[in-house]
């Protein structure tokens, strides 16, 4: 059975900074898979919403390259950010991650596997050839927008952090260690 809610914690919700808002969510879905909750049984908006900020953090500290180096180019979470991108209603950089991801599917394999083993540090023309600094420049925020998604999501629901906890032992069928 999957869990059917997006939740956050009242302190992220009546948080000034919207990440935080994003960073509730990805918090939730890291102590799930700590209590042993299997990604299928997450909510797939959920996990959309976490992968975008992963990409989006990516992107912030290291640009294309770094993502593409990081996440080792994995077709299905690649389907999930561009999926991801078009939902939450970000075109430019749905467009641009559409751009760079045809830079690297243009790449032989023997280049990008020799790229994903390497290190990103140093001389690295094929890490150069990823960069773009398009994605600091596009008038469109992706925090914004995905915290948007979260909030105005049928499934969202916004608990206190005994709720939280609560709610997700209900859910495991177990209590949950807090911290």
């Amino acid at each position: 059975m999957e869990f059917g809610k997006i939740i956050v914690s009242e302190t992220a919700m009546n948080s000034e900074n919207q990440h935080d808002v994003i960073l509730s969510n990805i918090s939730i879905i890291n102590l799930m898979r700590e209590e042993g909750v299997n990604d299928d049984l997450i909510h797939e908006d959920a996990l959309m919403s976490y992968y975008l900020d992963y990409y989006w953090t990516q992107l912030s500290e290291g640009n294309f390259a770094q993502f593409v180096h990081k996440s080792g180019w994995d077709k299905e979470l690649n389907e999930l950010i561009e999926e991801g991108l078009a939902l939450i209603g970000a075109e430019k950089h749905l467009g641009l991650f559409q751009q760079q991801s045809k830079k690297v599917r243009l790449m032989s394999s023997v280049k990008l596997n020799k790229f994903l083993k390497g290190k990103l540090e140093g001389v690295n023309p094929v890490r150069d050839s990823l960069n773009n600094d398009t994605f600091f420049e596009l008038e469109e925020n992706l925090i914004s927008l995905n915290a948007d998604f979260l909030k105005s999501h049928p499934d969202f629901e916004v608990l206190s952090v005994d709720e939280i906890f609560e709610t997700l032992e209900e859910f495991v069928g177990h209590e949950i260690k807090r911290a």
